[in-house]
């Protein structure tokens, strides 16, 4: 639906995409480029979170020369947006198949002339692995690269807006005495820190999906600020806003098991080395 609501055309707001997509596709329409972010959500969400981990532990030893020390507020923004630039490198092109995939079926007209037919349409990729080898061959890395520059403007910012909040309220929830936060403060942390996440990064999510949808039948946008300067010339400043809901309705759930899964296997590791080295 996120991706709709950006990138695509005739989706007046949220339940008119769902009721538009499950019309012409059926339920399988809202699964469409599910299955390689999938297989690499496990390798992504490792990398942000051991990079977001070991960078406070390594500003920690430099500062005070405890690397187990509670971080301070600059170490957590730093650790956070060193975090989301190493993210990008992994995240650029998992979005950009899953984005082409969601997309490819789109009806696309300019100047009155329609390129593709509307949905049902006749798809440009097979599944994921043809979509990475098509763009690979005919954009070479840039393209599967494309939008790298409007993500690194929602990432690095969207994960200090991800970590602090987290940090924040984890301490705020938790009560006094307890040395470390319970299940329920952590998944109630992190469902705030997600919403509050992914609802200010819409702006730049909204031009890093037009980007990387534009390619699935032509070049209409040459860059970032290009595709900022048409969409806001053509439709206002509140296309940036489009997907905002959805954005931060998915993002407290998806976030609480995310750092509720984190914590609960710092745990683990913590508990086992202390069993194995007492």
């Amino acid at each position: 639906l996120q991706t709709r609501l950006q990138a695509g055309q005739g989706y007046g707001n949220t339940l008119s995409c769902v009721l538009t997509v499950y019309r012409n596709e059926s339920v399988a329409g809202f699964f469409k480029g599910m299955s390689f972010p999938l297989a690499s959500i496990a390798v992504y969400s490792s990398v942000v979170f051991g990079v977001f981990s070991n960078t406070q532990r390594l500003l920690s030893q430099l500062r005070h020369g405890e690397p187990a020390r509670a971080p301070a507020l600059a170490d957590v923004a730093l650790a956070s947006m060193v975090a989301g630039f190493i993210s990008v490198g992994i995240g650029t092109p998992v979005d950009l198949v899953k984005i082409r995939l969601q997309m490819q079926t789109q009806p696309y007209i300019e100047a009155n002339i329609k390129l593709k037919p509307t949905v049902p349409g006749f798809p440009v990729y097979r599944g994921p692995i043809h979509c990475f080898r098509t763009v690979l061959q005919k954009e070479g890395i840039a393209g599967i690269y494309r939008g790298v520059g409007a993500m690194l403007l929602r990432d690095v910012p969207g994960y200090c807006l991800y970590f602090i909040p987290y940090t924040f309220f984890c301490g705020w929830i938790t009560p006094d005495g307890c040395i470390s936060p319970n299940p329920s403060s952590i998944w109630l942390a992190g469902g705030i820190a997600g919403a509050i996440s992914w609802g200010t990064a819409t702006p730049m999510d909204v031009v890093k999906s037009r980007l990387q949808a534009d390619g699935v039948y032509l070049n209409k946008y040459k860059g970032t600020l290009d595709c900022i300067l048409q969409s806001y010339q053509n439709e206002g400043l509140k296309v940036f806003f489009r997907g905002i809901t959805v954005n931060a309705v998915r993002g407290f759930p998806m976030s609480s098991a995310m750092f509720l899964g984190y914590e609960l296997s710092l745990k683990a590791m913590k508990r086992d080395q202390t069993e194995t080295n007492p």
